[in-house]
């Protein structure tokens, strides 16, 4: 495609809540960074359901008064393709996407790598030999997720017993706060949560039942660092300038863009002080060894799953 140069509308498209707490408003961030430059005119759109029809139609509107869309979220592989298709003109970008196009680039920051040493992590600091986790919507970045923080938590101790679910939702804090509550009273003294702003729900039962957790996508030590032992850092803003920069350039990419360990302003762990010393050395070191290719984390998950009882 030829560059679109100055004066080019894109839309930034997101399924749910913009100010989540977790994913939307982390690539919030990166979307209102965009409406900063003088030579784009950015539109947000939020509050997309997730429901097939819903989306497509969201895609399709936007795509009718843009010149570029970018749609936020694994959900987007599963509808763009068809819309981007149905609008040739118009050039359109999935991020935490697996899907191309002639008009359609994915960029996927890589946050299963950081849900790896999550994964890590947990192993090292459960006490009960049962870890949990839980996501919420069963698209492609939270079932990779899922798999590699599995592997993580295999990686460092394969007895370690995992309690596993998707709740259907990452905006209820009621569903998630008896789903985590569930997993609690089954053994898992430390979580790993794939969620937005249903997180809060997690946290008020790990505060109930004395559990810890191990957040993801923004650095949730810092913001409650009586709950969190870790973070799974994923700046999926980071992900909405680049395919903004690669629209105005009139550049798509033919495979996806991934953007991994090797930027650590993108995908870190990071640790509070409940950590100790050894561990967080260990955690660097396995770190280093996925950053360079010497760990393959496995994009499935073939365990069984926890059933809320």
């Amino acid at each position: 495609m030829t560059p679109r140069g100055p004066g080019m509308k894109i839309a930034v498209l997101f399924v749910g809540e913009l100010q989540d707490s977790g994913f939307n408003a982390c690539a919030a961030e990166g979307a209102n960074r965009l409406r900063q430059r003088d030579d784009l005119s950015v539109e947000i759109i939020s509050g997309v359901p997730f429901e097939t029809q819903a989306m497509t139609s969201a895609l399709s509107r936007a795509a009718e008064r843009s010149d570029g869309v970018i749609f936020v979220g694994g959900q987007g592989n599963g509808v763009t393709p068809k819309v981007a298709q149905a609008f040739p003109d118009c050039a359109f970008a999935v991020v935490q996407g697996e899907v191309t196009a002639a008009n359609l680039a994915s960029y996927d920051v890589l946050q299963e790598q950081s849900a790896f040493l999550a994964g890590c992590l947990a192993a090292r600091m459960t006490r009960s030999g049962v870890v949990g986790h839980l996501s919420g919507h069963r698209v492609s970045p939270g079932l990779k997720g899922r798999a590699a923080f599995a592997a993580g938590v295999a990686h460092i101790d394969p007895s370690n017993r995992l309690l596993t679910g998707f709740c259907g939702t990452q905006d209820d804090s009621d569903v998630t706060r008896a789903w985590a509550a569930a997993e609690i009273k089954a053994g898992a003294d430390v979580l790993f949560t794939m969620l937005n702003a249903a997180r809060s729900g997690a946290i008020a039962a790990c505060r109930q039942l004395g559990a810890v957790q191990i957040g993801n996508v923004l650095d949730w030590c810092a913001s409650e660092p009586d709950v969190f032992i870790g973070s799974a850092l994923a700046r999926i803003d980071l992900g909405v300038e680049r395919a903004a920069a690669d629209m105005v350039a009139g550049v798509v990419p033919g495979t996806v863009q991934h953007i991994g360990l090797e930027n650590k302003d993108a995908v870190a762990l990071s640790l509070s002080a409940q950590v100790p010393r050894d561990v967080a050395d260990e955690i660097a070191a396995i770190s280093a060894s996925l950053a360079k290719g010497d760990i393959v984390i496995p994009r499935g998950f073939t365990g069984a799953e926890f059933v809320l009882p």
